[in-house]
Parts: C-alpha cells; structure tokens; sequence
C-alpha cells in the first residue's frame, strides 16, 4: 500500500508560501507558510499533520491491541502534541494523551496495551524521536 501527498512552494522560506494536496484530495492546495509555522498564520504546517498522523495512527493501533486482549473499546480521544525545536531544525518530542472507555479493563492492562500501541504503531516507529504518553481510562 502506498500512500502520496504533493507540496508547491514558491519564493523564499520566510517570504514565500506554499500549498500541500494529499492523495484523497482531503487536502486540496491547503495553504502553507513561515508564519502558519512558526508564528500564529492561517494554514497548516508539517507539525500539525504529524500530530493529526500520529494521533490517529496510535488510537486505531491502540484499538487493535485493546480489542486482541479481548477488551474492544468503546471510546480512545488522543491528542499529540509535536514539539519542534527550530534552533536544532528538529522535531524534539512527539507527547500523546490519550483517554479511553474500554468495559472490563484493569487500569494495568490498558497501560500494558498504551504502551504497546505507542510502540508499535507505525508512525511511532517512522519518528525518530522522544515519544512520550500520559493516560487515562475512563470509568
């Protein structure tokens, strides 16, 4: 399975602007900039996107190890929070929290099955990066 988005950039990288357009077409000419980067300016950036891929590549990895122990959830929220360190040029850390409803689960088990996901969920193992988690199982 292969997968493909484009980006079209034009002018210098702190004056110029660009536009990402992801296979589906979720993405369509999505405007992108210095300062929906690294300031406050409308767009996306890099960082936001791999948050988005790896927050939702981790609750649906989560939900297979959940439902394999024979606990299907009912709920997974997880947030990631990419932090990007632009005096290294280097994404520093990848933090995802997570909030999940699975009936039937030890609060030991549901850790046991976090950190299996965070592991191995493939975009966990294409960042070469700190990942850290904070948890909470829902009652």
């Amino acid at each position: 399975m292969k997968r493909n988005a484009t980006a079209n950039w034009q002018g210098t990288g702190k004056e110029g602007k660009g536009n990402l357009t992801t296979q589906s077409t979720v993405l369509n000419k999505t405007q992108y900039s210095f300062a929906s980067r690294f300031e406050s300016g409308v767009g996306t950036n890099p960082e936001e996107l791999i948050a988005a891929a790896h927050s939702g590549c981790f609750s649906m990895k989560l939900s297979f190890v959940l439902t394999g122990a024979g606990f299907p959830p009912a709920n997974i929220d997880t947030k990631c929070e990419i932090t990007l360190d632009p005096a290294k040029g280097e994404v520093t850390e990848s933090h995802l929290t997570v909030s999940a409803k699975v009936p039937g689960i030890s609060k030991e088990k549901f850790e046991e099955c976090v950190l299996d996901a965070k592991k191995n969920c493939p975009i966990s193992k294409l960042l070469n990066t700190n990942i850290t988690h904070e948890s909470k199982l829902e009652a």
